[in-house]
């Protein structure tokens, strides 16, 4: 985290990521301190949760370790309670939490996915969103204020193939974004989403994810791997004043590979 920074966007809000402990929510989790927001950081990991906590309290500034199943909605709705508690309120719910890279899923032909895993990957990276957001909704509806930030992926906008789960999901979390745009407009609730490209997220990539980074470089106007801090900015933007009259958006953050 850097210290020297402009003025703080974020100041005194209260925000949720989840998937929080590693990749791109710890670079989400720390950017949002670093603009003075108060952040829970939520994960199924719990060392993961920790660390980042602790990473952020070590600058001087305020974090929550929330250990949680967010696909669960008793699970779902205690991490929403005890950031309340903690806090005393929540302003920017981000849903970043999902099942592809740290957690493997099958690379197979739609044919090959196992009912079990199609079911996983759903409640993980769909279901876990409706979820969070029905938890948070009191919260924002009864200030009528919230930013609340899906987190999807340009794997919906190329078709992947041989993901088909994981690109569904990812389809459903901006169709999910548009829906609860449109209904919560009028309570003073923006909803977006952001739609990385390829990103080397991993703390400590092998050479096999690497090499699955580069392989989006050809495609990209800049000609580099993707990192989790370049999605961090888009994300602060999102969740503050600046985007007040914004939402239903889905943005790409790839390095000019998807242009919508």
């Amino acid at each position: 985290m850097n210290p020297e920074t402009k003025a703080m966007r974020l100041k005194d809000k209260v925000a949720i990521v989840t998937g929080g402990g590693h990749g791109i929510g710890r670079a989400f989790c720390l950017r949002l301190a670093l603009e003075g927001a108060k952040v829970a950081v939520v994960d199924i990991n719990e060392e993961g949760s920790i660390g980042v906590a602790k990473a952020i309290q070590g600058e001087g500034r305020e974090a929550l370790a929330v250990r949680a199943d967010i696909s669960d909605p008793q699970s779902a709705q205690q991490m929403v309670t005890a950031t309340v508690d903690h806090f005393g309120s929540v302003d920017i719910l981000v849903n970043n939490a999902a099942i592809f890279g740290r957690v493997a899923i099958s690379r197979v032909p739609f044919w090959e996915i196992t009912l079990e895993e199609w079911d996983r990957v759903m409640d993980v990276n769909v279901k876990s969103a409706w979820l969070c957001a029905c938890a948070v909704l009191p919260y924002m509806k009864e200030k009528r204020y919230g930013k609340i930030v899906n987190i999807s992926s340009t794997a919906f906008h190329l078709g992947m193939g041989n993901y088909a789960h994981y690109v569904a999901s990812r389809g459903a979390i901006i169709g999910l974004t548009r829906s609860m745009a449109r209904e919560l407009g009028e309570l003073g609730i923006n909803v977006n989403s952001i739609a990385p490209g390829a990103t080397l997220s991993d703390e400590n990539p092998d050479e096999k994810r690497v090499q699955f980074c580069e392989l989006a470089i050809p495609r990209r106007s800049i000609k580099r791997i993707e990192y989790p801090q370049d999605l961090a900015g888009t994300l602060v933007f999102l969740s503050s004043s600046d985007s007040d009259f914004i939402t239903g958006q889905t943005i790409v953050v790839d390095g000019g590979s998807i242009m919508i």
